[in-house]
């Protein structure tokens, strides 16, 4: 899961993407980067590792001219996590420059990779987007659109992305539409992002989403929108209400926040807990679901745990070792308001149970009397191809215990998880027309035979 941000016809477009990676920092930690270019300037790139606050630097950035810009965050879903594989990519090409910044994941991009390598292009990443840059610099469409359309075709997998060939900016939507991108205005300006909340920031009137197989082309002609990829069935990914968005979001249509809290209601009715005396959340991103669970099930909301703001998001970090060691010192419990009483623990996901059981520990320490643990979402039971890092199935806990067992693992008095039919009734416009195949096993296409494959590289 990644981050990207466009913006076309600004004066400041290296300072307002910047801006704007600030809003998308929870959807990728490990590195940073922006691409400006425009006519009469010269194309300009920084790519840093880690936070947007660490590495862009000011100054660095307010020497990028140029009126137009593209932005990412990265969160590698394989691969090794180098400078190398920090996005937006540059590349110089017979027309021009080509610049890239990819969220997804491609599902061919090892086979598409092996026959561009066979016909002589050399690579200087392991990332799947790479793979599209290419395919970019070969087409011999007239027009940047079409060549971007040209490098799409055949292209399995999810992708939302920003390019920038020579004076165009482009995005564009996979037909299935697996994950958000919303355009928006600043003045005469159009903008472009992952999330509505990073329009929100710059000061951007929000228009409406990046449609399913849609490519939008902006210039000093204006914008212009083609559909060369004809939509699928809608795929959109679930797990973006349950988890990676953020709540002052909108994405596909709707509001993050009352899905959330939609989720905890629902939640609520499936799996009360008798006897609680209060609901907490895992913060932040479960904030708004035990808001929901709080309100069906008439119980106080409070917070007893307080996360450490400084400190990242622990699903994505790349290693288990990092997991670990960030949430040691991410939470902490507050033992005035857990010491004897019976509680309900609402998260909104369990993965891998390594975080939940240290955090369950931690409550008891506190002094919970019972820890009863509720997830709004159904038990992740198989890797997503489409850009989170679940790759295997061993590493999966609800893939390889029963819920009895996992409850028993954690160390919590009663574990429930909201059903896939809840879940799916739950967010906007549900129950169909999204990805859930990480809970109920129903991919929208072929799982690779070979899932190792894909571990060259992503793109985010």
């Amino acid at each position: 899961m990644c981050g990207i941000f466009g913006i076309y016809g600004h004066p400041d477009a290296a300072e307002i993407t910047h801006l704007g990676l600030y809003s998308l920092q929870h959807r990728g930690q490990e590195s940073a980067g922006i691409v400006t270019c425009g006519i009469g300037s010269s194309p300009r790139a920084t790519r840093t590792m880690g936070l947007v606050s660490e590495g862009l630097k000011v100054g660095e950035i307010a020497d990028m001219h140029g009126d137009v810009a593209i932005g990412h965050t990265r969160y590698s879903t394989a691969g090794s996590s180098t400078i190398e594989n920090a996005q937006p990519m540059l590349a110089r090409f017979r027309d021009g420059h080509i610049a890239l910044g990819h969220n997804g994941n491609l599902i061919n991009a090892t086979e598409m990779r092996r026959e561009l390598e066979d016909a002589g292009s050399i690579f200087t990443s392991t990332m799947d987007s790479e793979v599209l840059l290419h395919r970019i610099a070969k087409s011999n469409a007239d027009s940047p659109e079409a060549k971007l359309a040209d490098a799409l075709q055949n292209v399995e997998g999810a992708y939302s992305l920003v390019v920038v060939i020579g004076d165009t900016l482009l995005v564009a939507r996979d037909p299935r539409g697996w994950r958000p991108l919303v355009m928006g205005k600043l003045g005469d300006s159009y903008v472009f992002a992952s999330e509505s909340c990073a329009l929100d920031i710059v000061g951007a009137v929000a228009i409406r989403e990046i449609e399913r197989g849609e490519i939008v082309a902006v210039d000093r002609n204006g914008m212009r929108s083609s559909k060369p990829l004809p939509p699928l069935e809608g795929r959109q990914c679930v797990f973006e209400y349950v988890y990676f968005a953020r709540p002052d979001s909108r994405v596909f249509g709707g509001s993050v926040d009352r899905a959330r809290r939609a989720l905890g209601r629902r939640l609520a009715i499936e799996h009360p807990a008798p006897g609680a005396e209060m609901v907490f959340s895992v913060p932040d991103s479960s904030n708004s679901a035990a808001l929901g669970f709080a309100e069906e099930s008439k119980l106080p909301f409070e917070l007893a745990l307080i996360r450490n703001h400084y400190v990242g998001r622990t699903f994505i970090q790349p290693t288990q070792a990092g997991r670990d060691a960030k949430v040691k010192v991410k939470y902490n419990a507050v033992t005035e308001v857990l010491k004897g009483r019976s509680v309900v623990m609402v998260d909104d996901s369990i993965v891998r149970g390594t975080t939940t059981k240290g955090l369950v520990a931690m409550v008891r320490a506190a002094g919970a009397r019972e820890v009863h643990m509720r997830v709004s979402s159904s038990p992740i039971t198989g890797p997503c191809y489409y850009g989170i890092d679940t790759p295997n199935r061993e590493e999966l806990i609800a893939a390889n215990m029963s819920v009895d067992e996992i409850a028993a693992t954690l160390g919590v008095d009663s574990l429930g998880y909201l059903s896939l039919d809840g879940m799916l009734e739950a967010v906007p416009f549900g129950p169909d027309g999204f990805c859930h195949a990480c809970f109920s096993g129903d991919y929208p296409t072929p799982p690779p035979a070979d899932p190792e494959k894909l571990r060259f590289g992503c793109g985010c």
